[in-house]
């Protein structure tokens, strides 16, 4: 997973009858069987799932009956099954993730009869059987426990029917239905793990602040009666059989060794598939914008470059079939086991720079194919799927967002890095991302790319299909790297603050270079997310200088020594954001020196304006055209520059040169009160940065309360609004 993500599952076992609501369904054919499945998935899974069910469109329902033959790999006695009934996570607000919390508002807001009892539901369990017998079970905070009739002993295996009924909520949440999609993770009972070194099942509930997704490998055989006009995409050999009766159809699919069964439905589904040598990568998108096609194929292509990067690397990638979901979550996309769901698809999307994509599909390595308990170890798979995309990057040629972006990092956390989910709290990325893939990168550093490769060749080797932990990580690395590099590594995930090693960081100069195109990309991303976006843009000035052009700074050199004190503070302001990110610029504060450069020098400049209108010797100068300019744009100049105590910002076009800007901080007074000072340089910062509205001019009165303005929405500020 990750958060703008962002974030993936028998043998012939007993035939359940095909659910009915209403009238009588067709009995549909036998799904083929595991063993006469294509797929190139030969060891036989410990755990099998053979599940029929029915999507009751209207009311959001899904009935089913689900049948599961375990083998009892421990060396202990079970008298008992645990299963997870995550779906049960939605009975209540309180006991749901928190990720979706502000898309779920934002939703019910736009959706005003939707009730808040809309957005839960939960999983009822009407009965637990084994060969036709009842079993007695209890289904509590998210954990169902089968009292077994009969001790399973180490090697011999069990079959259980469990009957359930689910409800759908609304929402954006992982099982939800929104507009026109279903989301189907967590829809049925799956088995918990058995931790045979503690003697227990895992009935931990689902984390509402990060995931939980700790599953055993299993073989599913899933019949899933549906609308015809429904594409149902689901992990594994799909295959359909129509008019099962009226109006419906049934799509089955056979997936071995899956760790996480998923499924995703949608009338509105277009899907675009390309094989290439014995690979499928299929997307599904909503074909709701012009050439949005050829969008999706870069990213399929994307997707074939990246799964052969990391089979290479680190394991072939052993299933025929890979799946990609377009879907409505925002701001985070999220990892299953032979799937991925992303958000939309925007018609200036570019595949090859979206390092989540990569992410996202590196999950299939680590958390699909080699699982973990990512409840108490979740560096395990977050930390190698983040170094994951950016080793890809780096061999692409990417500079951004290879090797760099890792080495640039050089802050602390005061949380270790293989902390457990509550003991990280809300520091999840820092922590098991950034500081996560720091670690595997200083190992891959400290011991070369070749020896580095094949340590994670054994490493997958060793725990493919299986759930790895971090001492199973670390006594991999001392059987392959030695005893030196596995301290190295205890250390980097046990200590708190862990810092990359000095000689694998930045120098300073390398740093500013390196941040100045980071922010080059960023302006040039933001900006292009809004069609047609007005060239008079104060964000543009930034974009503008990042790419070269030329940027002055002129202030007002006829003030008092109150208002020169306020314009150097917000000269240090600017300056201290350009510095950073490596921006050229000259800053002018005497007349003279304006005359001199005025008529050259300036007039291939990008400009920022500082200053009371009559104190400024540019604005003076050139007022006629600046007033000319503003009219353009709405912003009556003569009218608010005498409004007193009145203060803000415009940008216009530079008032002789077409493809330059001229943006300008105002006030009426001789200086900003006290009161206002703050907010007037907070909406400064703001005003030239990519994560807010795009502002053409604000106006401000006495207390800094803004009383007019014109702006564009960003679609991204979002992302970066405050909890």
């Amino acid at each position: 997973m990750r958060i703008t993500a962002v974030s993936t599952l028998a043998l012939v076992l007993t035939a359940c009858p095909l659910i009915s609501t209403g009238s009588a369904a067709a009995q549909a054919s036998p799904v083929s069987t595991i063993s006469q499945a294509t797929e190139d998935v030969k060891a036989q899974a410990p755990i099998q799932y053979r599940i029929q069910a029915r999507l009751d469109e209207k009311k959001m329902t899904i009935q089913g009956n689900e049948s599961i033959t375990y083998r009892n790999t421990s060396k202990d006695t079970l008298k008992q099954l645990v299963f997870h009934t995550y779906a049960d996570a939605n009975l209540s607000k309180s006991t749901q993730t928190t990720m979706f919390k502000r898309s779920n508002e934002e939703i019910s807001k736009n959706n005003p009869d939707k009730k808040p009892e809309d957005f839960l539901g939960g999983i009822d369990i009407e009965k637990v059987t084994t060969g036709g017998q009842a079993l007695d079970f209890s289904n509590k905070n998210q954990a169902m426990t089968v009292k077994l009739e009969k001790p399973i002993q180490p090697g011999e295996s069990v079959t259980v029917q469990v009957h359930f009924n689910l409800k759908i909520p609304y929402g954006s949440q992982r099982l939800s239905y929104y507009k026109d999609i279903i989301n189907g993770a967590h829809w049925f009972p799956v088995m918990s793990v058995y931790d045979e070194a503690k003697h227990e099942w895992d009935t931990k509930p689902y984390s509402q602040t990060f995931e939980t997704d700790y599953y055993t490998s299993a073989d599913y055989e899933v019949q899933f009666n549906v609308p015809d006009q429904y594409q149902v995409m689901m992990p594994g050999t799909i295959t359909t059989q129509d008019d099962v009766e009226n109006g419906r159809k049934v799509v089955s699919t056979v997936a071995r060794n899956t760790r996480e069964f998923v499924f995703f439905a949608s009338p509105n589904f277009k899907v675009d598939s390309v094989t290439r040598n014995g690979l499928t990568v299929e997307y599904y998108y909503f074909d709701n914008q012009p050439g949005k096609k050829k969008i999706v194929d870069g990213y399929i292509d994307q997707a074939f470059k990246a799964i052969d990067f990391f089979s290479d690397k680190y394991g072939k990638y052993p299933y025929p079939e890979f799946r990609i979901v377009e879907s409505y979550v925002e701001g985070v996309a999220i990892e299953y086991s032979r799937v991925i769901q992303m958000g939309q698809i925007g018609i200036n999307a570019a595949p090859e720079q979206d390092t989540v994509f990569v992410h996202e599909i590196a999950h299939q390595w680590f958390h699909a194919l080699i699982g973990n308990d990512s409840e108490t170890e979740s560096f395990l798979d977050e930390g190698f799927a983040d170094f994951s995309k950016v080793y890809f990057a780096e061999k692409q040629g990417d500079k951004l967002n290879g090797f760099k972006s890792i080495q640039f990092d050089d802050s602390t956390v005061d949380k270790a890095i293989a902390s457990t989910n509550d003991e990280v709290g809300d520091w999840a990325s820092p922590v098991y991302y950034d500081k996560g893939r720091q670690a595997i990168y200083q190992l891959y550093r400290s011991v070369g790319e070749e020896k580095f490769d094949a340590f994670m060749k054994v490493y997958f080797k060793r725990y493919v299909y299986q759930n790895a932990t971090i001492d199973g990580l670390l006594q991999t690395i001392e059987e392959e790297l030695g005893k030196e590099a596995r301290n190295d590594m205890k250390a980097a995930l046990y200590e708190p603050n862990f810092v990359l090693k000095p000689e694998y960081q930045m120098s300073n100069e390398e740093k500013t270079a390196y941040l100045h195109d980071q922010f080059q990309l960023l302006y040039e991303s933001a900006l292009t997310q809004v069609p047609n976006l007005p060239f008079e843009t104060m964000s543009r000035v930034m974009d503008k200088a990042l790419q070269g052009e030329p940027l002055a700074i002129v202030l007002g050199d006829q003030v008092s020594k109150s208002a020169n004190k306020q314009q150097e503070a917000m000269v240090n302001q600017l300056t201290t954001l350009l510095d950073l990110s490596g921006v050229k610029y000259d800053v002018i504060r005497d007349r003279q020196v304006l005359k001199q450069k005025m008529k050259k020098e300036l007039a291939t400049s990008n400009l920022i304006v500082i200053g009371n209108a009559k104190s400024n010797g540019l604005v003076q100068a050139l007022k006629s055209s600046i007033m000319d300019r503003a009219t353009h744009i709405g912003f009556q100049w003569k009218t608010i520059m005498n409004q007193p105590s009145a203060a803000g910002a415009y940008i216009i076009k530079h008032p002789y040169n077409q493809n330059r800007l001229m943006l300008h901080y105002f006030w009426n007074e001789d200086h900003l009160s006290g009161g206002s000072l703050e907010s007037f340089m907070m909406k400064m910062q703001e005003s030239i940065g990519f994560t807010n509205a795009y502002y053409q001019y604000y106006v401000l009165d006495k207390t800094g309360k803004v009383t007019l303005d014109k702006k564009v929405e960003n679609p991204l500020s979002k992302f970066f609004a405050e909890e």
